[in-house]
């Protein structure tokens, strides 16, 4: 079958919004990335790490401790010898195996706070994530949202 110009440009056209849609829907389901957290307090990369997702700061908005004038440590660490190690580079979402469409679970590890909590990941769209962590077993749940830095 010869197509002609116009109908050919016409499927062209028809099938390159089709892939780039394909496209789109593949990338929104997947969370590797750079994410602002809430408030833009700091960026985490999220890897593929085996069959995993896991995720390391990577830079902070206030990056110096006014307390101290130095960068910014992991002072509230439940575990004493790792209370002075910098906050850029801890790994913060550790585990995270697939648990339904779009959402992944495993473990968080929350700098403020100095602990690690079970939660979950859930890709709202490309560029809107959802975390959240519980301790008690679920009982209390705390979320926020991290949006795609670009």
């Amino acid at each position: 079958m010869i197509l002609h110009a116009p109908t050919a440009r016409l499927a062209a056209t028809a099938l390159l919004l089709w892939t780039s849609g394909a496209l789109n829907a593949a990338r929104a389901a997947d969370p590797t990335g750079v994410w602002y957290t809430d408030g833009r307090k700091g960026q985490v990369r999220i890897v593929r790490c085996a069959d995993a997702l896991c995720g390391t700061i990577v830079a902070l908005k206030d990056q110096i401790d006014p307390a101290t004038g130095k960068p910014q440590t992991d002072s509230e660490n439940e575990d004493a010898s790792k209370r002075g190690r910098p906050v850029i580079g801890i790994e913060v979402v550790i585990g995270m195996k697939p648990a339904g469409s779009d959402t992944w679970s495993g473990q968080f590890y929350s700098p403020e706070e100095g602990k690690t909590v079970s939660g979950t990941l859930t890709l709202k769209d490309a560029n809107t994530l959802r975390v959240e962590g519980c301790l008690l077993g679920g009982l209390l749940c705390r979320g926020e949202i991290w949006t795609r830095a670009k």
